[in-house]
């Protein structure tokens, strides 16, 4: 009798093993990255692209613009490869210059034969950069997309700041929307400027208020460089980002790079301190809750792509981001910021 009960329990374990093991999965990267000022090398009279690093260059400036083409090209052809066997099906970018920039890009020798296709805007930025978003046409297909000024002012003045872009499209046959952000940066400091992201962060919420007038409980995706790390106010006490899983309630946000921040992960380094402004946050239904149910996409892992050959092995920035720029003369690097991606996992039979 005991042989009988134990043959039935090995039994129904090999079963269970048996189906666990014939599950096919299909698996998505999603990602963000600053490309630190990816300007062309042609003056533009509308724009103060003069200041830009590669305009204030004495010499070789085509060279070099073809150079950082090739480095981000390859970096983005990596991010998510691992997992998906491919790169990013869909990216978020920050610090671009314009639409002719981005077509080099997805151009290059590392990204052609992935057809990527871009959705851009000229925003309203003094320095004129804008964000973006790449997006692989055989995994997404882009329904809706517009650009949202969040309208901040400063001292009754406004502040030229980059437009929120808002994609909303199929990932295979499930809708989902996309925010892609560059909120105001820290200069003159991070208690003058915080205002600012905050107002950044509640155009974003009337972005997803919107969302939800038309789709009960829809799938938002909100990346981008927030310069903010994720335990500011702008977070915490404007979006209401949540960081414990158990705590996600329907219409909420949950953040999976505020754990990274207190467990010290970084995506960037300044004067001595290290953030992690770059994040990729998400609504309820993109998250599994321990459920076990991949019918339909779920996070499941998110990171940030900190490769060592992104990272500064000596000198006085030894340990930050490999960047391209620095005093005035190019570097040979990629960007002063990691990017970072969430992978989206859902079952195929």
């Amino acid at each position: 009798m005991k042989k009988t009960i134990l043959y039935l329990l090995l039994l129904g374990s090999l079963s269970i093993y048996s189906q666990a093991k014939s599950k096919k999965y299909k698996i998505r990267t999603i990602a963000f990255y600053n490309l630190e000022n990816l300007f062309d090398t042609i003056n533009d009279v509308n724009k103060n692209d003069e200041a830009s690093p590669i305009m204030e260059l004495k010499g070789n400036r085509s060279a070099i613009y073809w150079d950082k083409i090739d480095k981000l090209a390859s970096v983005i052809s990596q991010i998510g490869e691992e997992k998906s066997h491919t790169s990013p099906a869909i990216i978020g970018v920050a610090e671009v210059e314009n639409r002719s920039v981005l077509e080099d890009l997805i151009n290059s020798k590392h990204l052609k034969s992935k057809r990527y296709d871009i959705i851009h805007y000229e925003s309203p930025d003094k320095r004129g950069i804008d964000v973006a978003l790449l997006y692989q046409k055989r995994y997404f297909k882009p329904v809706y997309h517009e650009a949202f000024n969040p309208n901040i002012y400063n001292q009754n003045r406004k502040v030229y700041t980059r437009d929120q872009l808002l994609v909303s499209g199929y990932l295979d046959d499930e809708l989902v929307h996309i925010i892609v952000n560059h909120w105001p940066s820290r200069s003159g400091g991070e208690a003058k400027s915080r205002p600012l992201r905050e107002k950044a962060a509640y155009q974003n919420t009337k972005i997803i208020a919107e969302l939800k007038k038309k789709e009960k409980n829809p799938k938002i995706i909100t990346m981008g460089d927030f310069n903010d790390d994720p335990i500011n106010a702008s977070f915490k006490d404007v979006l209401k980002t949540k960081s414990q899983i158990k705590k996600v309630k329907e219409g909420d946000l949950y953040n999976p790079y505020e754990d990274m921040f207190r467990r010290g992960f970084n995506t960037l380094g300044y004067r001595d301190n290290i953030n992690l402004f770059d994040q990729i946050i998400f609504s309820e239904p993109l998250l599994d809750k321990g459920k076990k149910d991949f019918s339909s996409y779920k996070m499941f892992k998110a990171g940030i792509f900190n490769k060592r050959f992104l990272t500064t092995s000596e000198g006085m920035f030894k340990g930050y981001p490999f960047r391209s720029f620095s005093y005035g003369n190019y570097t040979g690097g990629y960007s002063d910021h990691y990017p970072v991606y969430i992978y989206l996992i859902k079952e195929t039979n």
